[in-house]
């Protein structure tokens, strides 16, 4: 297109087409004005309050609730074995019997010799009364019928350490040992564990000790169980820190109940520390320039809606969404999607508003069927 300047008499100068001279120079009326093309169409949200954490990451290293070595308290031979392995057992169960034939043996006589003490001593306590026996054979009746009792209560004990039973109810491990073993003081039988609920201990920079408490919530992953969240709660923090690292190891409970977590399982975490409740925006609506952030929000008020330019200072970020420190009010209008097509101070022209109520697909969806009329 060739391009030509008409001095106008104010002396003005005007930039014409060649189209547009010919139609001057032959008298022909003005070319029409092109339409004026539609403000282009957005999807805005409302600014509104909801809640925020500052989540701090570790590494974290999974504990049983309870954990024992079930092992042998004497030197003698597995007689019965009462469990298999992995088997949920409750506590006060019989889980080994140790040989102890020797040891019923002498319950027996132990029994016997202190039932006959016993007899004696309240015989002679009757004479003593009617005064036909002396006081001092009374207290050498009464010391016999003690001591045989003694030897009783030795040789129950003596018997029941050959009986292990599960101090508290959990799941059993693998047996380490057969029936007529011989097994000597300290060799582990089993393991028993339990895992109703878990110990995630962790360590955490000591910078960050106070914003820690048995109040803080916890989110835990493994990449056993892709796309499941552990939730849980610190339970305890401990009370030295590493003078090396300058940290501090943590404690969290996570509950259990489907026994899908083991012992020994490493896990990262994540705590939400300093809980508050923030506007928080789409980290969409952020639109950068340099070192400086701006978010276009719409005045809703005007015929037609026009885009307006804000500055505002950014906070926390979480997955999608981020905190906004200054520059929104609650109930304000921002531009999710189609910032970078509209202009400030121009008209658009307002698509969808996304509440998170549905899938952003299903908030485009009029987009593109307009788009392909």
């Amino acid at each position: 297109m060739i391009l030509f300047h008409k001095r106008f008499p104010d002396g003005h100068m005007s930039r014409l087409s060649s189209a547009a001279l010919l139609a001057l120079l032959l008298g022909v009326p003005a070319l029409a004005a092109a339409p004026a093309l539609p403000p282009p169409a957005v999807i805005v949200e409302i600014v509104s309050y909801s809640e925020i954490s500052d989540p701090l990451e570790a590494l974290g290293t999974l504990r049983a609730n309870e954990t024992v070595q079930i092992t042998a308290n004497v030197s003698d031979t597995v007689s019965r074995i009462h469990f298999e392995d992995g088997e949920q057992v409750e506590k006060g169960q019989l889980l080994v019997e140790m040989t102890d034939s020797e040891e019923h043996a002498l319950l027996e006589e132990a029994r016997s010799t202190a039932g006959e003490a016993e007899r004696q001593y309240e015989r002679l306590k009757k004479l003593v009364a009617e005064g036909t026996a002396a006081e001092s054979l009374l207290d050498e009746r009464r010391r016999e019928a003690q001591t045989a009792k003694a030897r009783l209560n030795a040789v129950q004990s003596r018997l029941e350490d050959r009986i292990l039973t599960a101090p508290f109810s959990g799941v059993v491990g693998l047996r380490s040992i057969s029936p007529g073993a011989l097994v000597d003081p300290g060799d582990i039988i089993a393991v028993l564990v339990d895992d109703s609920q878990m110990k995630l201990d962790f360590t955490i920079p000591s910078l960050y000790l106070t914003s820690v408490d048995r109040s803080t919530l916890i989110e835990a992953t493994t990449p056993v169980y892709p796309g499941r969240i552990f939730t849980g709660q610190v339970s305890s923090v401990d009370n030295t820190i590493n003078p090396v690292t300058r940290s501090i190891t943590v404690r969290a409970r996570i509950p259990n109940d489907d026994h899908a977590l083991k012992p020994g399982l490493l896990m990262t975490l994540k705590l939400q520390r300093g809980t508050r409740d923030a506007l928080v925006i789409a980290e969409e609506a952020i639109v950068a320039q340099g070192d400086q952030t701006y978010v276009m929000v719409v005045n809703t008020s005007a015929s037609p809606p026009v885009a307006l330019r804000r500055e505002v200072q950014l906070g926390a970020r979480q997955p999608g969404r981020v905190e906004v420190l200054s520059g929104l009010a609650e109930g304000e209008t921002i531009i999710t999607h189609g910032a970078m097509k509209t202009r400030p101070g121009a008209p658009v022209s307002i698509r969808a508003v996304n509440d998170g109520a549905e899938p952003f697909a299903e908030l485009i969806k009029p987009a593109r069927r307009d788009a392909s009329e």
